[in-house]
């Protein structure tokens, strides 16, 4: 369940951020993240603790249909380049002091000898070409482990937190999601994911209308979307979403997967936007579509469509500079400066 705050509180933000020494708005999006940020703590002085990022990953039978230009082994290889530290996800988050926990969600591949979180569900989901993704033992049991790693890292004292994923085929599969959750055409939804040239992206829509044909989903509620056309580390992050917000976090968004994953999780529980900092615009087609059927502003725009959190990862210094702002800054009355009349 998601807290509402009070009125009262966001008069107070408002007042506190307006009778900051700087003339009212100048600090333009950092004072809408500063109040957004008091709002979810529930607190005049915010702060944030312990930022983590949690990065799933997880196969796609849909990948085997020849909707990526990469094989499916990319996955697992991508999973042991994030514990050596050598993905850009792992730069950045050392960069800004950023815990990053890798996840198996679902990987086609033993990987029980690394250090990771091992919540893998199955070697991957099926095609869905021919049949659900996974079954609905599969679809609870990740919506779990996703709640279940963040009461986690909730107890551990972080009250700030980012998704991220890796997976090959996973677009498919987003834009699939987004399209059916929206009613936006799927054509308008699909985009080039890892780099398919134009005849790779016309085979890919053509295969993802088939799925579409396939399993007819006009009236499917959202369980049955994730189900059916969803991957282990997207419905993980789904239910990571909508328990970071149960626990008061301030949640960190990422691109096109991660945002797929928050319209699903929106879908569930309407209320979890509200603690939703929209970090970038991806690259990736449709991403503005998806942000726009949230109603979510980006902070920035950087041409970015790398997924792994790194949108998150490079932003958070300017989540950081809002909450410090409203902390730290002197008012009018402190330094003794004279406002507009």
């Amino acid at each position: 369940m998601v807290n509402e705050p009070s009125r009262a509180l966001r008069q107070a933000l408002q007042d506190r951020i307006d009778n900051k020494t700087k003339p009212p708005g100048a600090l333009g999006r950092l004072e809408e993240i500063a109040l957004q940020v008091g709002l979810v703590q529930q607190s005049l002085n915010p702060v944030l603790n312990r930022p983590v990022m949690l990065l799933f990953a997880g196969d796609h039978g849909i990948a085997l249909e020849g909707v990526s230009p990469y094989p499916q082994a990319v996955t697992a290889q991508m999973v042991g380049n994030f514990v050596n530290g050598g993905a850009a996800i792992n730069v950045f988050c050392r960069q800004h002091g950023i815990a990053i926990e890798i996840v198996d969600a679902g990987v086609n591949a033993d990987l029980s000898s690394l250090p990771i979180l091992h919540k893998k569900i199955a070697m991957g989901t099926r095609s869905f070409l021919q049949a659900p993704a996974m079954s609905e033992e599969e679809f609870l049991k990740a919506m779990a482990a996703g709640a279940c790693l963040v009461e986690q890292k909730y107890k551990e004292g972080s009250n700030v937190i980012g998704f991220g994923e890796m997976g090959i085929g996973n677009t498919s599969s987003a834009a699939l999601v987004f399209s059916v959750l929206s009613g936006i055409p799927l054509d308008e939804c699909i985009g080039r994911g890892t780099g398919l040239d134009d005849e790779g992206l016309r085979k890919k829509k053509a295969i993802l209308h088939q799925a579409l044909d396939f399993h007819k989903p006009d009236g499917f509620s959202p369980q049955q979307v994730l189900q059916v056309f969803g991957g282990f580390e997207l419905v993980m992050i789904c239910g990571a979403i909508i328990e970071a917000a149960a626990c008061g976090m301030l949640i960190l968004i990422d691109g096109f997967i991660v945002t797929a994953a928050l319209v699903a999780a929106v879908a569930m529980e309407p209320a979890v936007k509200s603690h939703c900092v929209y970090t970038h615009l991806s690259d990736e087609h449709a991403h503005k579509l998806m942000l726009d059927y949230l109603g979510g502003v980006p902070l920035v725009s950087l041409n970015m469509r790398l997924g792994e959190g790194s949108g998150v990862a490079v932003t958070y210094p300017l989540v950081e500079s809002a909450v410090l702002f409203l902390r730290d800054m002197a008012s009018f009355e402190d330094a003794g400066v004279s406002q507009s009349e």
